[in-house]
């Protein structure tokens, strides 16, 4: 109880940054357990060589003693002075990973080995090697917990190099937040039928009938692609659309008409997931919808700017 209470406090003094230069200050060294057996292998050689006055057994002790003290000042000098970087998460759809990058950043003239970057208390490291002077670029994920707006999880950055008996660490609490979407539905009904309204003129398709209303007689110097051919490979019978007798479908995608089965548990959830599948039908077939969330109303448009903010829409109701 009481560790989890000083954990959360020490976590709590760390103050969200986007970007984070590693110091003496923010950097933490430990033994790893190869290294607390190296210490307990030392500790057992020089009780040997002072009881037998082995001068060799000295040399040996002292060598691995000294070897492992350089090894400490190389690997915290590994870690620190490194600048970690947060680039712009993706948003993301429930039930995926989303994968934060993270841009490391060295000023020295020596190269940087085997720095891992990884969620805190997370097993899945992920490890590059900083150039002289360059930057390298690691990618870690995780799986948000449900739709909404999350902030990123605490991340942290290691090194055991070069001898792996000590361990240098970091705890990096970003102030991004990446944008989680509701999941789609796996096998959404068909989208609902579009209402006529007065609009400007465009060609109307009934994708289940396969042809269009509005059509007429060819007359000599309509453009090609006004003729209906699929008419025509019926009845031999050139026609043509008349775009003057015809009217815009505007697509609604309304939440207060959106039904599942009674019984279904997270209801508003199952909705706003068939939702979000009917706003991708919509957009494959470039359709021209709107999005309807209680009070909130996108008006009908189409493309990927109308596509973000419905789906952004869906993920923050």
């Amino acid at each position: 109880m009481i560790r989890d209470w000083l954990r959360a406090f020490w976590l709590n003094r760390l103050t969200p940054r986007d970007a984070i230069t590693l110091t003496q200050r923010n950097v933490y060294i430990m033994p790893t357990r190869p290294g607390w057996a190296m210490a307990l292998t030392l500790l057992v050689l020089l009780i040997a060589s002072i009881n037998y006055q082995l001068n060799l057994g000295y040399v040996l002790t002292f060598l691995l003693a000294g070897s492992a003290l350089v090894g400490m000042h190389v690997c915290h000098a590994t870690l620190r002075g490194l600048t970690l970087k947060l680039k712009p998460c993706e948003p993301v759809f429930l039930g995926s990973n989303a994968t934060v990058s993270v841009l490391l950043s060295s000023e020295s003239r020596n190269i940087r080995y085997g720095i891992g970057v990884a969620v805190w208390r997370s097993d899945r490291w992920n490890f590059a090697n900083v150039p002289a002077s360059g930057t390298a670029t690691v990618h870690v994920s995780f799986l948000p917990p449900q739709r909404g707006l999350h902030p990123l999880p605490l991340l942290t950055a290691q090194t055991r190099y070069p001898l792996g008996t000590f361990r240098v660490w970091n705890l990096w609490r970003p102030a991004a937040t990446v944008l989680v979407y509701p999941h789609p539905e796996d096998h959404p009904p068909p989208l609902p039928p579009g209402r006529p309204s007065a609009g400007a003129a465009v060609a109307v398709h009934h994708e289940g009938a396969g042809e269009f209303d509005g059509v007429r007689a060819y007359r000599r110097g309509d453009p090609l692609k006004t003729v209906v051919w699929k008419k025509a490979a019926k009845s031999d019978t050139l026609v043509s659309r008349d775009t003057q007798q015809v009217q815009r479908v505007e697509l609604w995608l309304d939440l207060a008409q959106t039904s599942v089965p009674a019984g279904t548990a997270a209801p508003l959830e199952r909705r706003l997931s068939r939702l979000c599948a009917w706003v991708l039908m919509a957009d494959l077939q470039k359709l021209h919808y709107g999005l309807r969330l209680g009070d909130l109303e996108i008006p009908p448009g189409s493309g990927d700017t109308h596509t973000r903010t419905c789906l952004q829409a869906l993920a923050l109701y």
